[in-house]
């Protein structure tokens, strides 16, 4: 997908968010069905555009009055794309069964079914939770959720939905190895393997395993449960923040921190917790960005970095601006903004920002270094030269590639002002340490040519 079509997604997916808090569902559900459409496996995608629907139909788990007539055409396109292995047909007319009912089971499972052939396992997962959600009780619902669950090392969930098959089916053969299979695969997975001297032994290591039929919560449903019953007890929203952080679900940690921060009216602990949180995801998805475009090189790839750059280097400067304000004594939050805002070519309010952090002693040198770079891109070269040297002189080690650089840009600067001495002593010191660095020879040889023609 191109950068373009991403964009493009992308407002169609703020224009249904806007929509959708506006009660304009129908609309909403257009702007969400294409995103499904274009880009299956994304599951913020899928999940707004069921989450759209539940609150059309008002949670009525039925949908349209009219739905099991209304489909007959969106269904049959799914069982003809499903018969020709067309999965992304599939995927197209399935969105439109689930507008008139976005918990038809056959539908959802469907749906499910063309994801995992798209290797899409993350939004399989949310068609087969949203059908699960609609008929807990259904077996092959909870078969195929417990085969999904189990590939991506849900254990205890994927042991549920097994326990569930048991229930309607007590003689499952396959539920029952499934449950003591994930059971050893959950206690491998927790490093107990070598306690273990059978296979009996591994099944028994967890006093707690549920009996058949027993309901199994797993540690986020726990939290959750404890959310929904105290939604002002921070503690548990940051927890089960911690979780989805620890699973990588950096999407759904800073969702969650998103309602603690609402749940506290504004707590500042918490503001923190999720700005951090938005930072985690912002700097995943640059990090993917920079290694596609590294990978395949396309002028598509590599825009869609810049851009994803710049707006991490937006969001990092809205968080240290609010926190320079928040702690004003603090001189590291004023220097990381400084830099933001040097990245952003914002010069003149980055010299403003940089010089209230020179009063760091850590990092005094490296201070002036960005403020001479600032006053160089507003033309004000002689402060510029000014806060060079003021880092040569501040830094204890010269031959740090902070101290090469103040040496070359000073002695450059000083050159360009004509200032022979100090240009031929900044640059001679610098050639002295690496006399490879940049084009310091170059320098030196105008220095010298200079001096001839004198």
């Amino acid at each position: 997908m191109s950068p373009a079509e991403r964009n493009r997604l992308q407002q169609l997916f703020q224009k249904g968010n806007q929509a959708a808090s506006q009660g304009q569902f129908d609309y909403a559900s257009d702007m969400f069905k294409t995103c499904v459409v274009l880009e299956p496996g994304n599951r913020i995608y899928a999940i707004n555009f069921l989450n759209n629907l539940f609150k059309k139909y008002n949670n009525n788990k039925k949908g349209s009055k009219m739905a099991s007539i209304s489909g007959i055409k969106a269904k049959t396109g799914m069982k003809r794309a499903s018969l020709s292995k067309d999965w992304p047909g599939v995927i197209k007319s399935g969105v439109e069964m689930l507008k008139l009912n976005p918990w038809d089971v056959w539908a959802l499972t469907t749906m499910a079914q063309a994801c995992e052939q798209l290797d899409q396992g993350d939004t399989q997962l949310v068609y087969l939770k949203t059908a699960l959600d609609a008929n807990s009780k259904d077996v092959e619902v909870n078969r195929l959720c417990g085969r999904a669950l189990a590939k991506v090392g849900q254990f205890d969930q994927a042991i549920s939905c097994f326990h569930r098959v048991v229930q309607v089916k007590p003689n499952d053969v396959e539920a029952l190895k499934a449950i003591g299979d994930l059971a050893v695969e959950k206690t491998i997975s927790r490093g107990g393997y070598e306690e273990a001297e059978t296979t009996r032994d591994v099944k028994q290591r967890d006093a707690h395993e549920p009996h058949p039929g027993e309901k199994v919560l797993t540690p986020e449903e726990k939290l959750q449960k404890l959310i929904a019953k105290s939604p002002d007890e921070l503690a548990h929203y940051v927890e089960l923040a911690d979780v989805h952080t620890r699973n990588d679900r950096l999407a759904d940690a800073e969702a969650v921190l998103a309602k603690a921060l609402e749940a506290s009216g504004g707590d500042q602990n918490i503001r923190e917790r999720h700005e951090d949180a938005q930072l985690r995801r912002a700097r995943q998805q640059l990090s993917v960005a920079e290694k596609r475009a590294t990978e395949e090189g396309s002028e598509e790839s590599v825009e869609l970095a810049k851009r994803m750059k710049s707006e991490l280097n937006r969001l990092e400067m809205d968080i240290y601006r609010g926190r320079s304000e928040r702690y004003p004594t603090n001189l590291n939050f004023k220097f990381e903004l400084g830099i933001r805002m040097k990245a952003a070519a914002q010069y003149s309010e980055a010299i403003q920002v940089l010089q209230q952090a020179r009063g760091d002693s850590k990092r005094k040198s490296l201070v002036h270094v960005e403020l001479g770079e600032c006053f160089q891109h507003i033309k004000q070269f002689k402060l510029a030269l000014n806060n060079y040297e003021e880092a040569i002189s501040s830094m204890t080690d010269r031959s740090s590639d902070t101290g090469k650089l103040a040496l070359y840009r000073a002695g450059v600067i000083a050159f360009h002002l004509k200032n022979r001495e100090l240009a031929e002593r900044h640059l001679n010191e610098l050639a002295g340490i690496d006399f490879g660095y940049r084009d310091v020879a170059k320098w030196l040889d105008k220095l010298a040519h200079e001096d001839q023609t004198d």
